[in-house]
């Protein structure tokens, strides 16, 4: 996301004979989109953001603000509109808007705390549009956490990151009052392995407000092969033990498989091609209220055309799933695929 830098002022104390400088910077975007389902139905969008058919839709205004001073920082990232909502879809009233809001401290220049709300560590897409390459979202990220309120710390040296922390259940910025000591504990490795490759191993897990245990396991894998290819990896895999009122029973699970091809012939234009693989035999997640779990098969192609810090998406997708209890046709009839286009906008600054 591009900043600018707003303000920047130099003060001097005397005294010390010191200058010591604030600085803000300023950022954001908003987004929209027109979608179409083949089959004429809303019944057939179970990923996130874009749970509509034949309507001018509006995704999210989004502002960001940052401040440093010195070893201090701070963000306070909101938006608004739908896409905020449904990110934010654990709290309510204005708590809705908050996106990010945390404050850091580094002592050094290689430690860095964390207190506060933040987007997940988890997966390869994330909440703001102008930085995904495909409009729509794939089945990991709506079936995966969102955010995380708590306290975490990062260490960086050379090559390799680590992060640990500890935060409120999955997505949960304001806890009722019976899940205030339930925690979770979440941790991120990384590796800067050379040749424009990026490796990312993630985890989380604890005791979730319904009382069963979740662990998810995750790991994304980003690399440049020239200046026209680049490619994308995430898998995920989690376990859910739930409680039957008495004691957790034995563990279930649901994972998932993607990979993104990315060719950018030029500065302002690219093709993004999502193949997904989603696996819910357990029925966890997308086939919870089905009569029998399965697996998706999705693959989406996205074109970005650039013009300044607008992006024009086109998109076709295309989700198939294992069993006939998921699509609907334009009779209200099972089927196995569901296809879609969608054409969005996304202007940052």
């Amino acid at each position: 996301m591009a900043t600018y830098t707003l303000v920047c002022i130099s003060l001097t104390t005397n005294a010390q004979d010191s200058t010591e400088t604030k600085a803000f910077s300023f950022s954001g975007s908003v987004d929209g989109y027109y979608k179409v389902d083949f089959d004429k139905t809303v019944s057939n969008s179970f990923t996130s953001f874009t749970q509509t058919h034949n309507n001018f839709s509006l995704g999210m205004a989004s502002v960001k603000i940052e401040h440093k001073k010195g070893k201090v920082s701070a963000v306070a990232d909101l938006g608004f509109g739908p896409r905020a909502r449904d990110f934010s879809y654990a709290d309510e009233g204005i708590t809705q808007a908050i996106k990010q809001l945390y404050v850091s401290y580094a002592p050094v220049d290689w430690v860095t705390f964390t207190l506060g709300t933040w987007a997940t560590h988890v997966g390869y897409e994330v909440l703001d549009p102008q930085l995904n390459r495909n409009y729509s979202m794939s089945y990991m990220f709506t079936n995966g956490p969102f955010s995380h309120t708590g306290l975490k710390v990062n260490l960086v040296k050379g090559k390799h990151g680590l992060m640990l922390g500890v935060s409120n259940p999955t997505d949960l910025r304001i806890p009722p009052t019976d899940q205030l000591n339930k925690k979770f504990f979440i941790a991120q490795y990384s590796l800067a392995a050379g040749g424009a490759t990026n490796v990312y191993i993630n985890y989380v897990g604890g005791k979730a407000p319904d009382t069963s245990k979740t662990s998810q396991i995750d790991a994304v894998v980003l690399s440049k092969l020239s200046d026209e290819f680049s490619i994308g990896f995430n898998g995920t895999y989690a376990t859910v033990k739930k409680w039957d009122g008495f004691k957790n029973l034995g563990s279930s699970s649901w994972w998932g498989s993607a990979i993104y091809l990315n060719f950018d012939p030029t500065e302002n234009f690219g093709l993004t091609l999502r193949s997904e693989l989603f696996n819910d035999e357990d029925q966890l997640k997308t086939f919870s209220g089905s009569s029998i779990g399965g697996t998706i098969f999705s693959n989406t192609l996205s074109a970005n055309f650039k013009v300044g810090g607008l992006i024009i998406i086109p998109e076709v997708r295309v989700d198939k799933a294992s069993e006939e209890v998921l699509f609907i046709d334009k009779d209200g009839g099972f089927k196995k695929a569901s296809t879609s286009i969608l054409v969005a906008a996304v202007y940052s600054f």
